[in-house]
């Protein structure tokens, strides 16, 4: 009847009135010509409930409803990705200069519709990851533009929460299989096949916290982490105790089996998941007898030893070091410590050639071990170049072995390495507390410790800052 509906469609959509969406978009079709604005376009901007962003797909992706978004996606309606926030072409800078008010608040608005459950469910062909992308995107979002950090991270709580609702959508161990276990790169995965968890590495990749600790992936993941030792929850605890003592005690042989014969039955063992924990747990017992040594070391242990319990000439022997403390050779407890540490060069040398480069700097224990082996490496180095140097200024002046540590060199290598190795020895007691993890009440402690030297940093940078104005 030449009524104009202006934007009574978009009107309609915000109701969620599915009736008039279905009469208006038909109607629309009738009357709209090609290369014309749409009638909700042509309403003046000054008067208009609506931003000229807001397009129905849009509106209807706020509203969530499932039943208007399919009717505008069967009609064709689109949503296209917002240009990135750091872009630089000329419809951005354009919008910007403008008003640089409606251009951030376009962008919002279209991460708000492309964050809807619904339209992620109707246009997307793998809705978790597309989940786990747009979550992700938002994480950068809400640090690029800290003035709409809230808003975007409840969209990423948002696109967080659909992944985990539609993993709650799974029935049976081997739906839960199949979804965790999608590659869009390799086969689908079949039943009995070895797990790789593609899915679930993504999920970790991308820090979908509350998908990965739901409980139907940790109920999995103990069917697979105990699938070394079937029943082991289920054994009482001196059970318990005695196959992680036999594991224990037994695990040089364990090592040494895998490496020569890695495809018999006790080989194969060796490759599930608990028994790698419990070896890699026993290696900790290394760990502890290295902390000894260097505890050991830090006392002169050995020459306290041959102080009271060696004979005459290792008694005057150890007199002679006390007295002459400049350019005397490592002792034998040194060089056991020279060797520990050969061996942790060569490990973390071995992982990051296994996983590469970019999964070694992802965990952040890698570099306290990177920084424990360079600070022993430097000790080693600045000891040998001390023992050089101090030998031969002994060679000129004799005297000069007997000087007092007061009297050397404030940047005497020797001093340096000292220094070294006291962090070092720092970095291989911290290394214990990656051992918290395993437990329910110390895990979370070690969260807070690392949050906790986080902080501490800061405030050490302010305070530095502060001391030097």
């Amino acid at each position: 009847m030449g009524v104009e509906t202006r934007d009574a469609l978009l009107y309609a959509i915000s109701v969620e009135f599915v009736e008039a969406v279905e009469l208006l978009l038909e109607h629309e079709e009738l009357i709209h010509k090609e290369g014309e604005l749409y009638s909700w376009q042509k309403v003046d901007i000054n008067t208009a409930t609506f931003t000229p962003d807001i397009t129905p797909l849009v509106l209807a992706a706020h509203r969530n409803n499932y039943e208007i978004l399919k009717i505008l996606l069967d009609r064709g309606a689109t949503i296209s990705m917002p240009h990135d926030i750091k872009c630089g072409c000329d419809d951005c800078v354009n919008q910007s200069e403008e008003d640089s008010l409606r251009h951030s608040l376009s962008r919002l608005n279209e991460y708000k519709a492309l964050a809807s459950p619904s339209l992620i469910a109707l246009s997307s062909s793998d809705p978790l990851l597309t989940a786990f992308q747009l979550s992700w995107e938002l994480r950068n979002l809400a640090f690029a533009e800290p003035e709409s950090k809230s808003e975007y991270m409840d969209l990423r709580k948002q696109c967080q929460q659909f992944a985990v609702d539609l993993l709650q959508q799974s029935r049976s161990s081997s739906e839960l299989a199949i979804i965790l276990n999608h590659d869009p790169d390799n086969p689908p995965y079949q039943e009995g096949e070895h797990m790789k968890l593609a899915r679930l590495e993504l999920a970790i990749l991308y820090k979908q916290k509350k998908f990965v600790a739901h409980p139907n992936i940790q109920q999995l993941l103990a069917a697979l982490w105990y699938e070394g030792v079937p029943g082991f929850r289920r054994k009482s605890s001196p059970q318990k105790l005695m196959i992680i003592m036999k594991v224990t005690l037994l695990f040089p042989f364990y090592c040494l089996l895998y490496t020569f014969a890695p495809e018999t039955k006790s080989g194969k063992l060796m490759r599930k998941p608990f028994m790698k924990f419990l070896i890699h747990a026993s290696s900790y017992l290394i760990c502890l007898f290295f902390l000894l040594l260097l505890i050991l070391v830090s006392l002169r242990a050995d020459d306290l030893f041959f102080e009271h319990f060696g004979s005459q000439s290792m008694k005057s022997s150890v007199l002679e070091q006390y007295q002459k403390q400049r350019g005397n050779p490592p002792s034998i407890l040194e060089y056991a410590v020279l060797i520990y540490v050969l061996g942790y060069i060569f490990e973390e040398t071995h992982e990051i050639f296994t996983e590469g480069i970019q999964s070694y700097l992802r965990n952040l224990w890698n570099f306290i071990d990177f920084t424990r082996n360079l600070f022993y490496a430097l000790t080693f180095v600045l000891r040998a170049v001390a023992y050089l140097q101090q030998i031969n200024e002994i060679q000129k002046d004799p005297t000069t072995a007997f000087l007092r540590r007061e009297q050397w060199h404030s940047f005497d290598p020797q001093l340096i390495a000292e220094g070294l190795f006291a962090a070092a020895n720092i970095f291989s007691a911290l290394k214990l507390v990656h051992l918290f993890s395993i437990n329910p009440h110390l895990g979370p402690l070690q969260i807070s410790l690392g949050r906790m030297v986080i902080d501490i940093v800061k405030f050490f940078f302010i305070y530095t800052l502060v001391l030097f104005a």
